[in-house]
């Protein structure tokens, strides 16, 4: 255990002379060509996906307010048909649907 505490307690000391251990040559520790293209084909994938997955996260957000907005309009239509007729202009009873589609100006086949 001693010898454990003498060892943390001691600071390493950088090699003097700043220079490779003997056998050793710059190319054998550097990635080199074919480690900057493998690194550079991950970073390309890596931005590709980032892209495609923002794509799909908004499109997903989108056809949630379209179905939120059928929902609500959905919702809005049963209520009116649960109204009951109203009253147009002249008197006289109409449907909810007649009415709506009325203010729409759109019309039934």
């Amino acid at each position: 255990m001693q010898n454990l505490f003498v060892a943390l307690a001691q600071t390493p000391q950088p090699s003097p002379e700043g220079t490779l251990r003997p056998g050793l040559s710059e190319d054998m520790i550097t990635p080199g060509t074919w480690g900057f293209i493998a690194t550079a084909f991950v970073v390309v994938l890596t931005i590709f996906l980032i892209v495609d997955m923002v794509r799909r996260l908004r499109r997903l957000r989108y056809k949630a307010q379209v179905e939120e907005a059928s929902a609500a309009t959905a919702a809005r239509g049963e209520a009116d048909t649960q109204a009951g007729p109203e009253k147009a202009a002249d008197g006289n009873a109409v449907d909810a649907t007649d009415a709506r589609d009325r203010e729409t100006g759109s019309s039934r086949s």
